[in-house]
């Protein structure tokens, strides 16, 4: 599985083992094994020990660790918040693939959090960083920073999007409901 600087391979070839490399541009990890995201020339750095892929062609936007991103959360479940990532932050151009990611709820925000649906809704839409990368269904993603977070949230009750009344509470303007939620600083409403 030894592949050489300058190797032409196709999405998923494995690349390398992590024990020996970390993965970089256009590829990511799959049970321990490096593989490519797309059809190109494998780049290894020895110096750094990193292997990445030069695409073949003029690809969109890349995924990358500490990226900020935003999507919209389709479940929420015990530990976990699941994101539908829609596309990076200050980039018009779209990502090569979709992807999934999760907000594990020690990444939710700063501090302890007793319950994630206190943070997140089904529905809202979110800006959170990348902090890893497994594979195109498993990125992780962080909202602890004050700037992170839901930037438009939706009504648990009639789905109508909500105001801000307070730093991290919101209220309905159709039902009056309120609701708290993880509030990005620049929230929308």
């Amino acid at each position: 599985m030894r592949t050489k600087s300058g190797e032409f391979v196709l999405p998923g070839d494995a690349l390398g083992v992590t024990e020996e490399f970390v993965p970089s541009d256009w590829t990511y990890e799959d049970e321990g094994k490096i593989r490519s995201l797309v059809a190109g020339t494998v780049s290894v750095d020895q110096k750094n020990k990193r292997i990445s892929i030069l695409p073949r062609t003029n690809y969109p936007s890349l995924l990358k660790r500490g990226m900020v991103v935003f999507g919209q959360i389709s479940e929420v479940r015990g530990q976990r918040a699941l994101i539908k990532i829609e596309g990076a932050k200050d980039s018009n151009r779209s990502l090569q693939t979709s992807f999934s990611g999760g907000i594990h709820i020690s990444q939710a925000e700063k501090g302890y959090v007793s319950k994630l649906t206190d943070e997140f809704r089904i529905g809202d839409l979110v800006e959170a960083k990348v902090t890893k990368i497994i594979g195109l269904d498993n990125v992780d993603l962080t909202t602890a920073e004050k700037e992170l977070g839901v930037i438009k949230a939706m009504c648990t009750n009639c789905r109508h999007f909500m105001k801000k009344l307070s730093k991290n509470e919101t209220i309905c303007p159709n039902c009056g409901r309120k609701e708290r939620r993880k509030l990005s600083s620049k929230y929308e409403g």
